[in-house]
């Protein structure tokens, strides 16, 4: 009998936490609609983390944001938080750059982006306004590098690393998701939401060998 009450013991547990995190979103949400502005890392209480909420499936996300150029996103590969998330940065309204697991920089759509991973919605970077946060210039140096090869690694090289090295060149490496977020919030001094992307369009064939970068970018 002792087995059961062990299972019993962990699905206990498992939804206490559960209810905690829902319970932390809805405060989070609450604290984010109190206010018309931006909230700054000013704004943090003390040991209040910079990133109010990670992207998950298990809870409803009330936000739902259209992707602008030099947005991140993300979507799950096997895990909530972590190094499980798989980023990206969109360079068109249905068009994200990645690095993938072999290595290779190159441009999918918003399906494909999902297509082979756990993770079947994706998720992106805004502040407490619900506006993406997003760099241009990232987006640019993202195209730059499509059909290139990285020495890929898992931990030491990753789609994270790939994604803060297009919006800070030569800067010292990052390995995690929670990493990349918390300098994604020092950098644009932002406290930093993942909302649901509006990514509900068809999977697009562009020609990418003839696309203008400038036009990308209008």
């Amino acid at each position: 009998m002792a087995l059961p009450l062990l299972w019993l013991g962990a699905a206990a547990l498992s939804a206490i936490a559960a209810k905690g995190l829902a319970d932390d979103r809805k405060s989070q949400q609450k604290q984010r609609s109190s206010t018309s502005r931006p909230q700054t890392l000013n704004d943090l209480e003390r040991h209040e983390s910079p990133v109010a909420t990670y992207p998950t499936e298990i809870f409803t996300t009330e936000q739902v944001v259209k992707p602008q150029v030099g947005a991140i996103v993300c979507c799950g590969i096997g895990g909530i938080g972590g190094i499980l998330d798989h980023t990206g940065i969109v360079v068109d309204d249905d068009t994200i750059v990645e690095l993938d697991g072999k290595g290779l920089i190159k441009p999918v759509s918003t399906r494909r982006f999902t297509a082979e991973r756990s993770g079947k919605q994706i998720f992106i970077a805004c502040d407490s306004t619900a506006n993406p946060i997003v760099d241009k210039n990232a987006a640019l140096l993202a195209m730059e590098q499509i059909f290139q090869y990285r020495d890929y690694h898992f931990i030491e090289n990753n789609c994270h690393q790939f994604i803060w090295q297009c919006f800070e060149p030569g800067d010292t490496s990052l390995f995690t998701f929670k990493e990349l977020n918390i300098r994604l919030a020092q950098k644009f001094d932002r406290k930093v939401y993942w909302d649901l992307c509006d990514n509900n369009k068809d999977d697009l064939k562009h020609d990418y060998g003839t696309r203008d970068i400038e036009k990308w970018l209008k």
